[in-house]
């Protein structure tokens, strides 16, 4: 039986394989001439939230720098919310609608190099989650004592489901976004950054949080209910870390226990991909109603206070057992998702596969590199091969939900083939210092990779992430010859791998073509070390 997270992936991600797109798809998924010519600098958020009526008002005021003299901007926004007023300069803007796309026409004019702000008012019931967060939008619970209990989560319909925005993942606002959050009294709001202030009036509280970092949309959240804090202090690389967690009052005393796995999550990720990115905005774990997301500065936790994945180990190896998976994976992606950000969720191989892949590294720093590899094999039996990792660009179409582990196994592999732990630390660590806080394509990551290890990855790249072919190394034993060849490959695949030949280590180099290696005694076993994610076959003829 497949677990749950599995199954939840084949209905998210599955069900768009026969898609057809639509111009709808374009609008989201591609850079418009109406995103193209400015670039956030800015998002203000103020919200104000009715629990009881699941409805939602407020404005985002959006700074933003011109870049090309144009006056026509495109907004996102998703029905059933809905755009009340639209202002500049105390001047309310006309603006016409093709879906979630509001095309604004602009009065003043945008010069070049200037900065501008715009604002934005909106209102409406937001989509509610049926099964966060994959479908994406507002969870509205309550817990065990009544309190409402509620957070958003949109990474794959996108921030516009509830809030107006540039919904697309190239432009991240330079310098971050405030999110002020007004709810009824005796209700804590939580979001990302740090806590600036609380303003108490009558019948609410008013709550505003701020990043000054860069910060991808989907990661802004908003998490609502009768919270309690407790904190502590990181000695990172990058000097003292802030690290905050937010739970529900009758969890305290199960937090302080479960969560003492996040410093030791710091120490290992910071050991394999370099300082934690944000430690001007602090770290938090937040509690919120569903299984968990990657917010930035605000990771989202519900896994239920236990190690696995909801108690599960998805490896079958036992190692998923050592960890909360929540807590690792979801902090994971500080660096593979907040720090370093795909341009186009076509590539978001690189949010997932290097982050399911940080859940071995993780265990290779605390337990040891043969716990790190049993776990990443084991998780192979979630591999399903139906499509490609990389999707469709420009139309907002995610590859496989193999992205996580075939990702993470891919580099695996490819950790063995360049077969020198300091460089691979390396290169990992170069990758969050080379792309620090930026968006990036698959081929950026392809050839900073390709180049720092010294390897013509080229073959590689495209066999993992552009077919769902694994190459299949087929041999023939004859005494003590070994004749070989792989098959299932692209033009040029040449990797090489391990084999163990009764017992014993050796590197081959296998193409397209036979090959040949002597032995100095008769071969018996022959067999692909497990690290390497190729198939292997025995030819008798």
């Amino acid at each position: 039986m497949r677990p749950i997270f599995f199954f939840v992936l084949l209905i998210t991600f599955g069900s768009i394989q026969s898609q057809t797109f639509t111009r709808a798809d374009t609008l989201r998924g591609s850079i418009t001439p109406e995103r193209a010519w400015w670039d956030v600098q800015f998002y203000a958020l103020d919200v104000t939230v009715q629990p009881d009526k699941k409805y939602i008002e407020g404005s985002t005021t959006i700074t933003y720098k011109v870049i090309d003299d144009k006056n026509r901007m495109q907004i996102d926004l998703q029905a059933p919310m809905k755009i009340d007023k639209i202002v500049q300069n105390d001047t309310e803007l006309r603006f016409t609608s093709e879906g979630a796309a509001h095309f604004v026409q602009l009065q003043q004019k945008q010069k070049e190099g200037k900065t501008y702000d715009i604002t934005i008012d909106f209102s409406g019931n937001p989509r509610e989650a049926k099964n966060a967060p994959w479908d994406g939008g507002w969870s509205w619970k309550k817990d065990q004592n009544g309190n409402h209990f509620i957070a958003t989560s949109n990474q794959g319909i996108g921030a516009s489901v509830w809030w107006p925005n540039k919904d697309h993942a190239y432009d991240e606002p330079d310098r971050g976004a405030s999110v002020v959050i007004t709810v009824p009294k005796g209700l804590v709001a939580v979001a990302n950054g740090r806590k600036k202030a609380v303003a108490e009036d009558l019948d609410t509280d008013t709550y505003v949080w701020e990043v000054v970092n860069p910060i991808n949309n989907y990661g802004i959240n908003i998490n609502i209910g009768d919270y309690v804090n407790f904190n502590e202090t990181y000695k990172g690389l990058k000097g003292t870390l802030d690290m905050d967690y937010w739970v529900l009052r009758d969890n305290l005393k199960k937090a302080k226990g479960q969560f003492e796995q996040a410093p030791k999550m710091m120490r290992a990720f910071e050991h394999w991909f370099g300082p934690y990115p944000f430690y001007e905005d602090s770290f938090k774990l937040v509690e919120v109603p569903y299984l968990g997301m990657e917010h930035q500065s605000s990771v989202t936790y519900g896994n239920k206070y236990a190690n696995g994945y909801l108690g599960r180990d998805l490896s079958g190896t036992g190692w998923g057992l050592k960890f909360d998976f929540i807590i690792i994976h979801e902090a994971g992606h500080e660096w593979f998702a907040n720090n370093i950000t795909h341009v186009d969720v076509a590539d978001m191989w690189i949010h997932e596969g290097f982050t399911a892949y940080s859940e071995s590294l993780y265990l290779d720093y605390h337990y040891g590199t043969e716990a790190a590899s049993e776990y990443v094999i084991g998780t192979r039996r979630m591999i399903m091969n139906d499509r490609p990792l990389i999707g469709v660009y420009n139309v907002h179409h995610e590859g496989s939900s193999d992205m996580y582990y075939k990702g993470a196994n891919l580099l695996h592999t490819l950790r063995q083939w360049i077969h020198d732990d300091a460089k691979w630390r390396n290169i990992l660590q170069g990758l969050n210092e080379e792309f620090y806080h930026q968006t990036v394509t698959s081929t950026q990551v392809e050839e900073y990779i390709s180049n720092k290890s010294g390897l013509d990855l080229t073959a590689f790249w495209d066999q993992y992430l552009r077919t769902t072919k694994i190459p299949k190394l087929v041999y023939k034993k004859a005494d003590t010859t070994l004749n070989y060849r792989y098959e299932d490959i692209v033009n040029g695949f040449s990797m090489p791998v391990i084999i163990q030949i009764d017992g014993k280590e050796e590197w081959i180099y296998p193409t397209a073509q036979w090959q040949t290696k002597t032995f100095s005694s008769a071969i018996d076993e022959v067999s692909v070390k497990p690290d390497f994610y190729v198939n292997s076959e025995e030819k008798n003829d």
